[in-house]
């Protein structure tokens, strides 16, 4: 797996991969967060977002970060600062040290390998820096680009559950750390 870098030279940026670079969401990025939430061709995939349920899945990031130190951070192209998506983490059953990884990225940056890049420097942290016993991660039964990125990660399939935000049976996995 691709090592961490938690310094750059940018302090806004607490992550890095080749490509991308990560921080925390702020109540002033609601623009970047109506641009990715508030596209539906994002939100088919997670059940549809109003601009009041943009608002509050951006306060739920904020409040995540602050109860667990976990968000789906916001990432940028380090060329250019351009906003690509988010990738991370949120609590899933947090007693155990399980989070729960994801990515959304606007669709101009659809297969251009940006997920996997992301999903990879996001499980090296959750692992050597967080400690985190495992990782869960699910996605839309039709997001075949989901489940390719997931599996090529290492996620192993283990039960469909519903969904409720879509009404739909998604695939759940679950990764553990390396031995």
């Amino acid at each position: 797996m691709e090592s961490i870098q938690s310094v750059t030279p940018d302090p806004r940026y607490f992550l890095r991969s080749d490509r991308l670079s990560f921080r925390r969401w702020s109540t002033a990025d609601l623009p970047l967060a109506q641009s990715l939430w508030g596209d539906l061709e994002v939100s088919r995939f997670l059940g549809a977002f109003s601009p009041e349920a943009v608002q509050q899945r951006l306060n739920l990031e904020i409040a995540n970060e602050n109860t667990y130190h976990v968000q789906y951070w916001p990432m940028f192209f380090r060329s250019n600062e351009e906003f690509v998506g988010c990738a991370g983490l949120r609590p899933y059953c947090p007693e155990q040290q399980i989070f729960e990884l994801g990515y959304h990225l606007r669709p101009h940056y659809w297969a251009q390998g940006l997920a996997t890049e992301a999903a990879k420097v996001v499980i090296n942290y959750a692992f050597q820096t967080l400690k985190v016993s495992a990782l869960f991660a699910a996605h839309y039964p039709g997001n075949v680009a989901s489940r390719h990125v997931l599996e090529k990660l290492g996620f192993r399939f283990t039960r469909e559950e519903l969904y409720v935000p879509t009404g739909a049976m998604h695939r759940s996995y679950l990764l553990t750390p390396p031995a």
